[in-house]
């Protein structure tokens, strides 16, 4: 946008020999897409564009690209690294998706179905379940999420030990890229070797190369049988052990494994009054695990093996016996999230290590917590078959957002330098955005940076596309 140029003027430009419903630009509406989930970012938006197809977004980014208009694709608003918010300095242009929803096909087949981009997961699940099928990509915020924004920030959750990153999960894309053209990648072919898998370049990469319209995902067979069981272990370590046996009883049928430190249960107890310890003793560390499995073996046959074959490292242990008691254990590590925003602004991470490296890792981090961050409560979760570990930090409830904001750079530090120390990543799920991009910048070697700043401008030169999300050409 030029200086000359008043938001009202660029505005109308925008919507000049367009539907006059494409565009959202009255003030209150805007500002329900001003924040994320976290809170932490606002960015009122010069307008919103509400495309019905991958052709209007064309025009919409051409439109943009004449008018010089800065744009940033936006999901469920589900995200934790304020990548999808306006930027608050200079509006842009939001491009919201959530009319572009249609579930275009399911092949039972060839266990594949394909949906725009706007579609919300729960919805993805709910069609993959009724027609015998298992879309696994599982997390809190399904009810709420798109597939589009799953694809960009290459998603997480619970059940990636057994079938991996939404990443793996995607078989084609259509993307509108930043100068208007369409690019139909939009294949369920389960080989193709042709040359660059150019789909990968868009998966994860947070709405800074193209906009992802529409996507073709896997399927799985529905399983007829689920097992879920909550655990009781000494340590981490006895945990991490009982880990590697489950592995390798279980193999793949064991399809979560979720961790959840004393301090957690704490937390889901005091968030819901009628959640109580399910274990007769209480324990230091918790595990949530879930199998499942078509016909054809006894998955609780499955399961109490692995359980006598752990031995010791488990000190106390429960198995639901109907669905209704696998969601009530499942309960505990929800409310346990939930309630951690009760007392206001909270830290939180997503990162990762080497599995073999958790209880050493979280030795290492939550030791620096205790000794030079005491008042800061930590909480710790995640999935260990993964290595992705979520270390929260919750400070007194009575303390104000400058206080609070001084713990987070405090416990950012001190967390991410155990990071550094064992090899992992700052970010195991949740993106970059702009919350990580100064300790992910720190962190890059100069070489990755340039490649990453090659792919931008082959893509984005004039950097339209959520322009300053990760890192700055």
């Amino acid at each position: 946008m030029t200086p000359a140029q008043t938001s009202s003027d660029v505005v109308a430009a925008l919507r000049n020999g367009f539907a006059t419903d494409l565009y959202i630009t009255e003030p209150d509406l805007l500002r329900s897409y001003a924040n994320d989930e976290t809170g932490t970012y606002f960015g009122l938006p010069l307008a919103i564009a509400r495309p019905r197809s991958a052709t209007e977004l064309s025009h919409v980014l051409v439109r943009c690209h004449e008018l010089d208009v800065n744009v940033v694709p936006q999901g469920g608003l589900t995200g934790l690294v304020g990548g999808a918010i306006s930027s608050f300095e200079a509006p842009e242009l939001v491009i919201l998706l959530d009319r572009m929803n249609a579930i275009r096909s399911i092949d039972k087949v060839g266990f594949s179905m394909v949906l725009e981009a706007g579609c919300v997961l729960e919805t993805a699940k709910l069609a993959a379940d009724e027609q015998d099928c298992q879309l696994p990509i599982t997390f809190g915020s399904q009810g709420t999420c798109s597939i589009g924004g799953n694809v960009s920030t290459n998603a997480g959750g619970y059940n990636v030990l057994r079938y991996g990153m939404t990443r793996d999960l995607v078989l084609g894309l259509e993307v509108v890229l930043p100068d208007g053209r369409i690019w139909n990648g939009l294949k369920t072919l389960r080989k193709d070797n042709r040359g660059y898998d150019l789909k990968q370049i868009f998966i994860g990469a947070e709405g800074t190369l193209g906009i992802i319209t529409a996507v073709a995902l896997k399927l799985f067979p529905k399983p007829t049988q689920v097992e879920t069981a909550l655990i009781g272990c000494a340590s981490v370590e006895d945990a991490m052990a009982f880990y590697a046996k489950a592995r390798r009883n279980c193999t793949d049928l064991l399809s979560a494994f979720e961790i959840i430190l004393r301090p957690g249960m704490e937390l889901a107890f005091a968030t819901k009054s009628d959640l109580k310890d399910p274990l007769e003793n209480p324990c230091p560390v918790y595990i949530l695990m879930e199998l499942a499995a078509g016909n054809g073996i006894s998955l609780r046959g499955v399961l109490e093996s692995c359980l006598e074959d752990a031995g010791d490292l488990i000190l106390d242990g429960v198995i639901a016996m109907s669905k209704a008691q696998a969601m009530g254990l499942w309960a505990y590590r929800e409310t346990m999230v939930a309630g951690q925003s009760a007392g206001g602004a909270y830290y939180r991470t997503d990162v990762s290590v080497p599995i073999k490296s958790i209880p050493a890792f979280l030795d290492d981090a939550l030791s620096s917590l205790a000794n030079l961050l005491p008042n800061g409560r930590p909480i710790t979760y995640g999935h260990v078959g993964d290595g992705n570990i979520h270390l929260n930090v919750i400070p007194p409830t009575d303390w104000s957002m400058e206080q609070r904001k001084a713990l987070f750079v405090q416990a950012e530090y001190l967390i991410f330098a155990a990071v550094d120390r064992f090899g992992g990543s700052i970010s195991a799920e949740h993106g970059i955005g702009r919350s990580k991009k100064s300790a992910f910048l720190q962190r890059i070697d100069p070489i990755t940076l340039d490649l990453f700043k090659q792919i931008k401008r082959i893509f984005d030169p004039d950097e339209r596309l959520s322009k300053g999300r990760i890192f700055d050409l």
